[in-house]
């Protein structure tokens, strides 16, 4: 931590020590904005280590104090510090860890939008009192732009947050984990799905309230609302299980459930989101074919969008194509013959977004 302990109040005592107005406004509970006034004319040649104090200010539930030194907060080598310094105490008893955003501004002499000298994070430990020293650059620039009639103005702003250590700890949500588990078991599973000779187990009222096409089949009007086992095409083993990963958990398959083409496994569950209607699924899937997206798979990918309504994946895809190498690469392509023969019209698309 940036920082100096301050030492007895007998030292503090044997200095000349001045107090100027600061006029707090408070910003909710944890944030106070403070207009600092400071007679520079009068102050500048204090010795370093001598300070003037704003009053005291309420932020956080904390009291704190904001100083400025004009020469420095101490010396160096018998030298005063070529800078002035600002520093935030913390005057409040605590025995907790509390964190602070110090930051300070300087408006110019004729109020134009103020320029931020310092903004720092800032940890102050159990202790009565706590410094936070800034360092502004000294010299002739500062008093040209910043001091007018004597005075320089600072604009602090002191926003307070306290450690996780003082609330109670809450641990992320797991709801995830529990449904994850509930798939692995056979507790309360009323429903099965057999494809390709593999038979899947689930629970009607998870399906349901994941897919309103689950909710439609399992407690509609339906014949598969009547009955346990349900067959399915059009859909492969290893789609479907990896669907069903997904619903009770919202996570995508792991590398193993992938397999060897992790780009075939996104593009056929894509295809069984947009029949079940999950869309954050179909997203999750369009996301991960566009990050493996290149000149040799950028037509296929565009069909699949098009074909199965992704119009996130497809406007993607289009301005893959409107890179002119792109192109020139990608319709040499057999995905491309197959795109054009499937979709006609994707050439006066691809045409229009390259001419914009």
């Amino acid at each position: 931590m940036a920082g100096v302990a301050v030492g007895n109040e007998a030292d503090h005592a044997s200095k000349r020590q001045r107090k100027s107005a600061a006029q707090t406004t408070t910003i909710g509970s944890a944030s106070a904005f403070v207009e600092f006034s400071v007679d520079y004319e009068r102050t500048k040649n204090l010795a370093a280590g001598e300070a003037v104090h704003s009053d005291t200010i309420s932020a956080g539930g904390h009291i704190w104090r904001i100083s400025f030194y004009p020469s420095g907060y101490r010396e160096v080598e018998n030298k005063s510090y070529e800078h002035l310094c600002m520093v935030l105490e913390l005057l409040s008893k605590t025995s907790t860890i509390v964190k602070a955003i110090f930051e300070v501004l300087l408006p110019e002499k004729d109020w134009q939008p103020a320029v931020i000298a310092v903004k720092k994070i800032y940890h102050f430990g159990a202790s009565c009192f706590s410094w936070v020293p800034h360092k502004l650059s000294r010299g002739t620039g500062l008093v040209q732009k910043y001091v007018k009639d004597g005075q320089i103005k600072f604009l602090c702003n002191i926003r307070v947050s306290h450690s996780s250590s003082t609330s109670i700890p809450v641990p992320p949500s797991d709801i995830s984990k529990h449904l994850g588990r509930l798939l692995d078991t056979a507790d309360g599973k009323d429903v099965s799905f057999t494809i390709d000779g593999e038979t899947f187990h689930a629970h009607r009222a998870v399906l349901a309230a994941r897919s309103p096409v689950f909710k439609a089949e399992l407690h509609g009007s339906m014949a598969e609302a009547t009955i346990a086992s349900i067959t399915l095409h059009d859909i492969t083993p290893s789609t479907f299980k990896a669907m069903l990963h997904f619903m009770y958990t919202d996570a995508l398959p792991g590398e193993v459930e992938l397999g060897d083409s992790p780009v075939d496994m996104f593009e056929r569950l894509l295809i069984a989101a947009d029949r079940y209607a999950l869309d954050r699924l179909k997203l999750l899937c369009a996301k991960k074919l566009w990050d493996n997206v290149s000149v040799d798979t950028v037509a296929t990918t565009l069909a699949c969008a098009e074909m199965y309504s992704c119009p996130e994946l497809k406007h993607k895809c289009i301005g893959f194509f409107a890179v002119e190498e792109n192109f020139k690469k990608a319709v040499l392509t057999e995905g491309f013959v197959r795109l054009v023969q499937q979709f006609p019209s994707i050439i006066d698309e691809l045409r229009d977004r390259a001419g914009t």
